[in-house]
């Protein structure tokens, strides 16, 4: 399960000596640039999915290097989906996101959005046997139903007037919860097991959308407004990198409990 440092906390409290108007135009402006980010991550993670998928299947069984279920599977298919190399995909966005979350500071505004760009590349590549599991139209059922419901939590992040800090120290320990329970499930392979994690990662990650969402809004009022340029810029990126593992997660997590297999 895909996630990075979330060490954030932002004060509540009256912004002194600004004019609100424009700190007002600027958050806009900033959330919108971090919707932007996640959104073209989110493009282009469908879109090495897909083409990774269309490469690594064929319709011809002579030609096929291997078979996983109804499905044969070209040379690029095998080293892909079968081959010890499918493990350096896996493994391969989880080092990047680290790379991203721990050196941001140091990184120009365009180098960090290209690693982002490659990191959601890697994660469509990771993402893309899952047309070998589910079912097309599943798998556009559930994307649609975790836009909707991505939305409608960002938004209640964006305009609630609740402090969700201390709700957000408690969903992080629940993350770490169901990362120990998951890779428990690798060796024991309980399907209650699984179910429960899936369960109780979407209520998890659902509650992590309004609360990244809330922190961002706040980190911005308190704090980027008044710096700007390169400070601000690469503050988006991690924003959008936020906010993109959590519909990722989001999105893999209701697939598992409501896609329909092949």
């Amino acid at each position: 399960m895909s996630d990075f440092d979330r060490n954030f906390a932002s004060p509540f409290g009256r912004v002194a000596g600004r004019d609100a108007a424009a700190v007002d135009a600027g958050l806009r402006s900033y959330m919108l640039r971090i919707y932007n980010y996640m959104s073209i991550g989110l493009a282009i993670t469908g879109l090495a999915a897909l083409g990774v998928y269309m490469a690594a299947v064929t319709t011809d069984p002579s030609g096929a290097a291997a078979r996983i279920g109804s499905s044969y599977l070209t040379p690029f298919g095998y080293a892909m989906f079968v081959s010890p190399l499918k493990w350096v995909f896996m493994l391969a966005p989880l080092a990047m996101v680290f790379a991203i979350s721990f050196g941001i500071n140091r990184l120009k505004p365009a180098t960090a959005q290209l690693l982002f760009w490659a990191f959601a590349a890697l994660m469509g590549i990771s993402l893309s046997s899952i047309f070998l599991v589910y079912t097309h139209t599943s798998i556009t059922r559930v994307f649609f139903i975790t836009a909707a419901s991505f939305g409608a939590l960002s938004l209640y992040g964006y305009t609630t007037k609740r402090d969700m800090t201390g709700m957000g120290s408690f969903l992080i320990m629940g993350l770490f919860g169901i990362i120990i329970a998951s890779v428990v499930n690798i060796f024991v392979a309980s399907s209650m097991l699984q179910f429960i994690v899936s369960v109780v990662g979407v209520l998890i990650f659902a509650g992590l959308t309004a609360y990244d969402t809330q922190r961002l809004k706040n980190d911005y009022i308190y704090g980027y407004a008044s710096q700007g340029g390169d400070v601000a810029e690469r503050a988006a990126i991690t924003g959008a990198l936020s906010l993109y593992l959590n519909f990722i997660n989001l999105f893999t997590l209701l697939l598992q409990l409501l896609g329909q297999r092949e």
